[in-house]
């Protein structure tokens, strides 16, 4: 079984370690933790990670956040994936600091990288990993805060959050996504 994790951001030190980047963020910790590199191949960053017998292609578009889709269905189409084996990573300002809710399908809650892969497939009905980035901005600041780096207090919970999103990454492409958003839902 072959599956497609996304993890949304865009490239670039300047964004490295802003909130928008959690996507890239979790994807380096699991290549880190794996001893796996990502090379920069058409439309991203990507890496071949392989757990109980699943391989998983880990995918940083290098399409900055806006134009995701691109490098979403081209590594679909490329790596011949199933589109209910793909998961993308993303930031959800709804959701408080640290919040990871898994979901089956949705919309793209005014996301630029989920509106664009949505666009681009043509389809929403795909498996997300939200990461609660929370949303202590003021009116009109919102591509400020997405865009800034974490706070200190912040920073101090990101690697156990981390960990655990890599635990749902794993669990997705293990005992699928019914039985993991109900593992991993109920947690605080």
């Amino acid at each position: 079984m072959k599956y497609l994790i996304v993890g949304l951001g865009n490239p670039g030190s300047e964004y490295e370690n802003t909130r928008h980047n959690i996507g890239f963020k979790i994807l380096d910790a699991l290549a880190d933790a794996s001893n796996i590199r990502f090379s920069d191949k058409r439309y991203g960053y990507v890496a071949e990670y392989k757990f109980k017998s699943r391989v998983f292609i880990l995918l940083k578009p290098t399409t900055y956040m806006n134009l995701s889709g691109r490098a979403v269905n081209f590594w679909l189409q490329k790596e011949k994936i199933a589109f209910e084996n793909l998961l993308i990573l993303t930031d959800d300002l709804a959701l408080p600091f640290g919040s990871l809710r898994l979901r089956a399908k949705g919309g793209d809650a005014g996301h630029n990288g989920l509106k664009s892969i949505q666009q681009v497939t043509g389809r929403s009905d795909y498996a997300r990993l939200r990461f609660g980035i929370g949303d202590e901005f003021h009116p009109g600041q919102q591509v400020d805060y997405v865009l800034s780096e974490w706070s200190e207090d912040e920073v101090k919970e990101l690697a156990e959050k981390i960990d655990t999103c890599i635990e749902i990454i794993q669990s997705f492409g293990t005992i699928g996504i019914a039985r993991t958003m109900n593992q991993f839902n109920k947690r605080k």
